[in-house]
C-alpha cells in the first residue's frame, strides 16, 4: 500500500499460496441492469482542496472531467450476490487461496486476538486464519444473517472476476467519484457538506474514540445493509463509510497530466485505489469517508472493511 497506513492493512507477508481450483468465470452476455442506476456523465469538478483532506493522497488539485453516460450498482455487493457468483463459477477468494485475512480485532474473542499477528503500524488489525467471505470474522463466524450487507474480504482480483461474470465492470475512479457526488458540486459528502445534517446519521463511521471505542451511535459497529441510510441525489446508497469500494485504477498522485475525457488513471501501477472509507473510519484519524478522499491497495490485499460495486457501459 502506499505511505497512508491508518486506511487498509496490505499485502501477504510470508503467506504461501495455493494454486486456483476453479476455471475462471464467463462473462454473462449483456449483464443485467437490475438494480442499477442510470447515470447521465457530463462534466464535474473532481477532487478537492479541503482542509480536512491529506495533501499527499493527491485530492487535488481540483480539475475538470467529462465523462460518458454510464450505469452503477445502486449499493455494492452483497454476500447473497457474491454467493450467487461463487456458486456458479466455483470462484475461490485471494483469501482463501492464502488461507487468512485481516480482521479488526474488536470483533475477535479472546485467543483469536491474542494468537494472530498484527502489522507494526496498524495494529488493531489482526491476520485470522481462515477469515473470509463466508467467516468474517474468522472460525465460528458467519453470514448467515447478513446477506444484504456488503460482501468483505474480497481483493481488488475477487471483484474484477465478479464483475466480469456479472457482465459489468469496476468503475473509474473518476466515475466513482461523479456517482458519490451525487449532483452536487464541490460538497464534502455526498449529501452535503455537514457530516450530521440537523443530527441525523447519514453514513456508517466509526463513533467515539478510535480505535478503543466505538459508540454506534449511526446503529451499526460492524458493516450495516448496503441500503442503510438515505440514497444521494442519483439514488445511491452508502458512498461513503460502510465498506472501502475497489475502483478500476491503478494508484497514482500526479493527475496534472491525466486525461480530462473518461480518464482511466495509468496503465500500471503496484496499487489499485480504494474509495469511499468504511465503518472504522474517524474524523482523529482516518476522514476518508468524504466524496473526494482517497487511498489504495495491493490488488491482493482483502479485509474486513472492503468490498465493491460495478458499473455498466451504455448499450448502443
Amino acid at each position: 500500500m502506499h505511505d497512508s497506513p491508518c486506511c487498509s492493512p496490505s499485502g501477504r507477508g510470508p503467506a504461501r499460496p495455493v494454486p486456483l481450483s476453479a476455471p475462471p468465470p464467463t462473462v454473462t452476455s449483456g449483464g443485467s441492469t437490475e438494480g442499477m442506476v442510470l447515470l447521465p456523465g457530463g462534466e464535474f469538478l473532481m477532487g478537492a482542496e479541503d482542509s480536512e483532506g491529506f495533501p499527499a493522497d493527491g485530492e487535488g488539485p481540483v480539475r475538470a472531467v467529462a465523462l460518458d453516460a454510464f450505469r452503477m450498482d445502486a449499493c455494492a455487493v452483497t454476500n447473497a450476490e457474491f454467493a450467487a457468483f461463487v456458486a456458479d463459477t466455483g470462484h475461490l477468494t485471494d483469501a482463501e487461496r492464502f488461507g487468512w485475512s485481516y480482521v479488526f480485532a474488536g470483533f475477535l474473542p479472546g485467543a483469536l486476538r491474542r494468537d494472530a499477528p498484527r502489522p507494526e503500524h496498524t495494529p488493531w488489525w489482526c491476520g485470522v486464519e481462515g477469515a473470509s467471505w463466508l467467516f468474517p470474522e474468522g472460525p465460528g463466524s458467519t453470514v448467515e444473517e447478513r446477506g444484504d450487507h456488503p460482501v468483505v474480504h474480497v481483493s481488488w482480483q475477487d471483484a474484477a472476476a465478479y464483475a466480469v461474470w456479472a457482465g459489468k465492470r469496476l468503475p473509474t475512479e473518476a466515475e466513482w467519484e461523479y456517482a458519490a457526488r451525487g449532483g452536487l458540486e464541490q460538497r464534502r459528502y455526498p449529501w452535503g457538506d455537514e457530516l450530521n445534517p440537523d443530527g441525523e446519521f447519514r453514513c456508517n463511521i466509526w463513533r467515539g474514540t478510535f480505535p478503543t471505542k466505538n459508540t454506534a451511535e449511526d446503529g451499526y459497529r460492524g458493516t450495516a445493509p448496503v441500503d442503510a441510510f438515505e440514497p444521494n441525489g442519483f439514488g445511491l446508497y452508502n458512498l461513503s463509510g460502510n465498506v472501502w469500494e475497489w475502483c478500476a485504477d491503478w494508484w497514482s498522485t500526479d493527475h496534472t497530466a491525466a486525461d480530462r475525457s473518461n480518464p482511466a488513471g495509468p496503465g500500471s501501477g503496484t496499487a489499485k485505489v480504494i474509495r469511499g472509507g468504511s465503518h472504522m473510519c474517524h474524523k482523529s484519524y482516518c476522514n476518508r469517508y468524504r466524496v473526494a478522499a482517497r487511498s489504495a491497495n495491493t490488488p491482493d490485499s482483502s479485509s474486513g472493511h472492503t468490498g465493491f460495486r460495478c458499473v455498466q457501459d451504455m448499450r448502443p
